[in-house]
């Protein structure tokens, strides 16, 4: 303090000051100006955002917006985004459209609230219906089988061909292949013996749940899992005695019988 006392009680020392000031002043207008052209630049870059292509009804969810392709994405300059823009769509899982979203609108995380833990219903869309399929251990492979796997569903039946139950054959028949399963046990249920059964939670388009309902109801089930990935979808027959032991194609019983099982001579 005393030296700028000093140098401000002579002429050359007030010079000196002024001169220094204006030093910093056209330094922090520097800094200032460089900071400002980084923010221009800044705003000028462009995002890919996430846009809704249709219209997103209110309750809609999240999970239900990725898989009926109910978005797009779109470059949008920084300036122009959004608070809580959702730039992945991973960010709407499980979550529900709060309101309206109209097509051109971005998404953001402020459009979506977070769903009730484990609801089935943010796993559907569409045709799609999620059912439970009563399983015992051996047939459902309960305790091995784990949600987001993929599993075949095969059901046996005993068809009779209108002589009496003696007349019955059994007949083995791949109802749908490929079915997400939304929930598995850990482990068998807890019933006697061989009559414990268990729930597994399938997704299936509505008519395979009709077909799977029906067989549950009249046959038994089998839940085959299939690989994570790389697995064609086979057009398997149906599973005779003939096919089995002589590699025969199924042997028609009866009329009736064919339009149960939906077989072929």
């Amino acid at each position: 303090m005393q030296l700028v006392q000093r140098l401000l009680s002579t002429r050359g020392g007030t010079v000196t000051v002024g001169g220094f000031a204006a030093g910093m002043a056209a330094l922090l207008l520097l800094v200032y100006l460089s900071n400002y052209r980084k923010s221009v630049n800044g705003s000028g870059e462009s995002m890919t955002v996430l846009v809704a292509k249709s219209l997103i009804e209110k309750g809609t969810p999240g999970d239900v917006v990725g898989l009926k392709g109910l978005f797009q994405t779109s470059e949008a300059p920084q300036s122009q985004l959004k608070d809580g823009a959702v730039t992945d769509p991973a960010t709407l899982h499980g979550r529900l459209a709060t309101s309206d979203i109209y097509p051109g609108q971005q998404l953001t995380t402020g459009d979506f609230a977070a769903s009730a833990d484990g609801a089935i219903g943010t796993q559907i869309a569409g045709k799609q219906r999620a059912i439970s399929v009563p399983v015992d251990s051996a047939h459902g492979m309960v305790g091995q089988v784990r949600a987001g796997d993929r599993v075949d569903i095969l059901a046996g039946f005993n068809v009779s061909s209108g002589a009496g139950a003696a007349a019955s054959r059994p007949v083995l028949k791949v109802i749908t292949q490929n079915v997400l399963v939304l929930d598995a046990p850990d482990r068998s249920g807890t019933g006697v013996g061989a009559s414990s059964t268990s729930d597994i939670l399938l997704r299936t388009e509505y008519q395979q749940a009709l077909e799977i309902a029906w067989a549950a109801d009249n046959g038994r089930l089998w839940i085959v899992l299939r690989p994570r990935a790389g697995a064609p979808v086979e057009r398997p027959g149906i599973v005779t005695p003939e096919s089995l032991l002589l590699g025969v194609r199924p042997v028609t019983v009866s009329r009736k019988a064919r339009k149960l099982v939906g077989g072929r001579p």
